[in-house]
């Protein structure tokens, strides 16, 4: 009897394991079947990518991006519209993972969980894609890198459009190089969308992150002046200035970009503080997305470290990353009054519920910092703007608040040039990031990027 009892227990465990394991493997397949489907290396949607029959992608005034003819994928007609997008649409090799024919194929290509592919075509619901792009601020910023290695990102930190997405370097999607262990160098990040997959070290733009510590953890920052000659020792190493600044206000040490004094405001702060700040303003943190696109971790951690590591790392250098399109959050967390918008390419995905205004491509906005830790950074990154403009720096001849960087990278390489900042017009409420690698000064190599961008925008 007791043997019979053991075997039905086994029978019932093995069967009750069983119905988990189908219920398991359903919900699975009806959550990720999408996912599963548009993976490049699908055979089952072969052709051109799996392009051959993909719905057409448009940006935001409905420029025609890429299209078909004849079975045969085609991008926009001009090449520099062509390759600036390139990391935002993809090509029909599908090795740009974050570009729209890449994560959205099951969109373009009308699949439909029920029926799959097998519809015929005058029977499928619109397959087409519209972004929130402006190919022409794209092209323009992409020109003004001139072909130097960098990004720029613009968009708009009242509702979360991107409104400029583009990296380099590029090719041309209609042509794509077949890279080879001969020329592999010369392509060297060509799949890699810098706006979203790449970080860089910072330079003083991080001075933004080291100031929201600053006015949240010293109460008399204010009152402090800074001593600046040129150079502060810490623990025997030299911190170094390009300028000897004299005694300055904190105000003015921001504006001036003095690193003896940034120095000295992250020792007061601490490394934990340091630390938590950043993490407040986004990083350290991997869970952060544009229109399900991942964007890349940024990094900051001076913890465990000695003063003078410490006093770098305020500076933005040490062992400082940041992710461009998380530098325009922060910009719009500032201009906001604390709270960032969360940034989304992908205005409709063809999908019903977008159609019925249930959007599912945006995630929730990120609260960074207090609205009076952002009102202090807002007048500080004024007066830098100010500076910037009496050197010649115009965009569109809008008032912007801003901090450039310039980044050194050892190994005998020119510096990581960057420009941050947002626009203060309510009819052009623009955040934005650019950074040419090895582009030198901030001013000189940086600002011209996000000029051109906004300039078409605005104009």
């Amino acid at each position: 009897m007791k043997r019979i009892m053991t075997r039905s227990l086994i029978v019932w465990f093995v069967s009750l394991a069983f119905l988990a394991g189908i219920i398991f493997l359903g919900v699975r397949l009806v959550v990720h079947n999408a996912e599963w489907v548009q993976q490049p290396y699908n055979g089952h949607i072969a052709s051109s990518g799996g392009l051959a029959k993909a719905g057409k992608i448009y940006d935001r005034n409905q420029v025609t991006l890429a299209y078909n003819e004849n079975d045969k994928r085609l991008y926009h007609p001009d090449q520099s519209t062509r390759e600036s997008l390139l990391h935002v649409v993809g090509d029909n090799t599908l090795n740009i993972s974050t570009a729209i024919q890449s994560m959205y194929r099951t969109n373009l290509t009308g699949y439909s969980f029920i029926l799959g592919l097998g519809l015929p075509e005058s029977l499928r619901g619109n397959s087409d894609v519209t972004l929130t792009l402006d190919s022409d601020a794209c092209r323009a910023a992409y020109n003004a890198l001139g072909g130097r290695k960098g990004a720029c990102v613009v968009y708009n930190y009242k509702t979360g459009e991107v409104l400029c997405d583009t990296s380099t370097p590029s090719y041309d999607p209609s042509n794509p190089p077949e890279i080879t262990e001969g020329n592999e160098k010369d392509y060297d990040g060509v799949y890699l969308d810098n706006v979203v997959s790449s970080t860089f070290t910072p330079g003083s733009v991080f001075k933004i992150i080291t100031s929201a510590a600053a006015v949240e953890s010293i109460p008399d920052i204010y009152s402090q002046t800074f001593t600046c000659n040129g150079s502060l020792d810490v623990e025997g190493n030299a911190i170094t200035c390009e300028y000897a600044h004299g005694t300055q206000t904190f105000s003015e040490a921001f504006a001036n970009s003095c690193n003896c004094a940034f120095g000295e405001i992250a020792m007061q702060v601490g490394s934990e503080k340091m630390k938590a700040t950043a993490e407040k303003l986004g990083f350290n943190n991997n869970s952060l997305k544009m229109s399900g696109i991942p964007i890349a971790e940024s990094h900051y951690d001076a913890t465990g470290v000695g003063e003078n590591y410490l006093a770098w790392s305020g500076i933005g250098q040490h062992e400082d990353l940041a992710n461009p399109m998380l530098m325009a959050m922060i910009c719009s967390a500032v201009a906001n009054g604390g709270t960032a918008s969360s940034p989304y390419i992908v205005e409709d995905d063809g999908k019903l519920l977008d159609k019925l205004g249930i959007a599912i491509n945006k995630a929730n906005n990120v609260d960074m910092v207090s609205a009076d830790t952002a009102a202090r950074l807002h007048e500080l990154m004024r007066g830098s703007a100010n500076s910037y403009a009496n050197r010649g720096v115009s965009l569109a001849g809008l008032n912007f608040c801003a901090k450039t960087g310039t980044a050194e990278v050892g190994e005998g390489k020119e510096p990581t040039a960057w420009f941050v900042g947002f626009i203060e017009d309510e009819a052009h409420p623009y955040a934005f990031a650019a950074t040419v690698v090895e582009g030198g000064y901030g001013i000189e190599a940086a600002t011209p990027v996000v000029s051109a961008a906004i300039s078409e925008l605005v104009n």
